[in-house]
């Protein structure tokens, strides 16, 4: 960290955002208290991918598409066969799903 007295960083203020910009921080002083601070710009995030997960290319195209083919698919699904009759205890194994 540089500190630089006012009347100075006004004569270099291009070679002070220069170093800034090299990643300096620079501090200007008034009467030696410190009034301001140029510091370097973080570097730019990577961009969000805001694509469908169908079409991304992180995500599994295998999603259901729809809420009903989502309902549908955890309808047939084994594990909905489990819940059905902890669920519904009287009814009949064949009447469970499908």
């Amino acid at each position: 960290m540089v500190d630089i007295s006012l009347p100075q960083a006004k004569a270099q203020l291009s070679e002070l955002v220069a170093r800034a910009a090299a990643g300096e921080v620079v501090r200007t002083t008034k009467r030696g208290k410190p009034v301001a601070q140029i510091t370097p710009v973080p570097a730019p995030r990577q961009p969000i991918d805001f694509a469908p997960p169908e079409t991304s290319d992180r995500f599994p195209a295998a999603r259901p598409r729809t809420s009903a083919d989502f309902i549908r698919r955890m309808r047939d699904d084994d594990r909905y066969d489990a819940l059905s009759g902890w669920l519904f205890p009287n009814l009949p194994a064949n009447h469970r799903t499908k």
